[in-house]
């Protein structure tokens, strides 16, 4: 069963959609209560590409990190977001604390919106 806050494999769209690429990516919200499409955003261990206030690091030594499933360091890149058919994502290698959720999508609301956090 799919949740916000998990962390599943699915073939992410390049920008240019030109193709995609399996990785990682945090399930933000269900983007529709009529069908099974998930916002996203993608989850790199390219921690050097990390937006400073606004993309969320994910380091080792996090309290969440062992939930994550993740095998080293990496970011939630909140500025490369999707909306995904549910039968897309492949499966969940783990989830993220609810703070930490509650935080990034504060933080997405924040910019969409034009207010600083």
């Amino acid at each position: 069963m799919k949740r916000a806050g998990q962390i599943v494999l699915t073939p992410f769209p390049y920008t240019d959609l030109s193709g995609a690429k399996l990785r990682p990516v945090l399930l933000l919200r269900q983007a529709s209560n009529g069908f099974d499409d998930w916002l996203v955003c993608m989850v790199s261990s390219q921690i050097q590409q990390a937006e400073a206030g606004f993309d969320e690091v994910i380091e080792t030594n996090h309290s969440d990190f062992v939930t994550t499933g993740l095998k080293v360091s990496s970011v939630l890149r909140l500025s490369r977001l999707a909306v995904l058919d549910g039968v897309l994502l492949i499966g969940s290698i783990g989830t993220i604390e609810n703070d930490r959720l509650l935080r990034v999508r504060q933080r997405l609301a924040n910019w969409i919106t034009g207010h600083s956090a």
